[in-house]
């Protein structure tokens, strides 16, 4: 994993770098000469940005020497190829697993009974889509655990957003003299239930600390 052969940019600036720019170029009539000044970040480059992070092959000569034999974002042989930001894709096989994996993972006890599954499932292929190539072989040797991790925020995310939507529905319905969502209507009852649960087990301790 390398970024050796990955050319050099100059750097996006920020929007107080660009105010700074435009105030370095009005004291100078010459744009040429407000560029030379050392504040002015002209100079500041960084690797072009590439869809997945960039390596390169070798393989070991019989005296043990090693010879590079191919490399990533590159077209045409080593010696005459062009470097192509867009080069390389996820194949077939890999969508497919994808796919598999986030209805498997809707498929658990936790994910499975809520009415949005699909749109969970749609959000977290839209992200393994994003980020399927970025996995880093150099920082760790687990894609799976990498992978999981990704549709498990995706999950989370959506119901996240759809508890939110469902609190603000609610809260319109009780403020219009309607009935709000069965879970609502409910919370007050589950709170006294869970109320009564603490106390029998303060009771319990209760009686164990006197019978010590």
């Amino acid at each position: 994993m390398t970024w050796d052969h990955i050319p050099l940019v100059p750097k996006k600036p920020t929007k107080a770098q660009m105010k700074k720019r435009a105030k370095i170029e009005e004291m100078f009539d010459d744009l040429d000469e407000a560029r030379d000044q050392e504040d002015y970040g002209i100079d500041d480059e960084v690797h072009a940005k590439v869809n997945f992070p960039p390596f390169q092959h070798f393989r070991v000569d019989e005296d043990g020497s090693p010879y590079k034999v191919g490399q990533s974002h590159w077209k045409g042989t080593l010696e005459n190829g062009k470097f192509s930001k867009d080069h390389g894709q996820m194949t077939d096989k890999l969508a497919h697993m994808f796919v598999k994996l986030c209805e498997r993972y809707a498929t658990r006890s936790n994910w499975r009974g809520y009415t949005y599954n699909e749109e969970m499932r749609g959000q977290a292929l839209l992200q393994l889509s994003q980020i399927g190539l970025q996995f880093d072989e150099s920082k760790s040797d687990n894609p799976f655990a990498y992978y999981t991790a990704a549709i498990t925020n995706s999950f989370t995310r959506v119901l996240n957003i759809e508890k939110k939507n469902q609190s603000i529905r609610d809260d319109i319905l009780e403020m219009n003299g309607l009935n709000p969502s069965w879970t609502r209507q409910n919370a007050g009852a589950d709170a006294k239930l869970e109320d009564k649960f603490y106390e029998k087990q303060r009771e319990k301790l209760k009686e164990k600390q006197k019978s010590k």
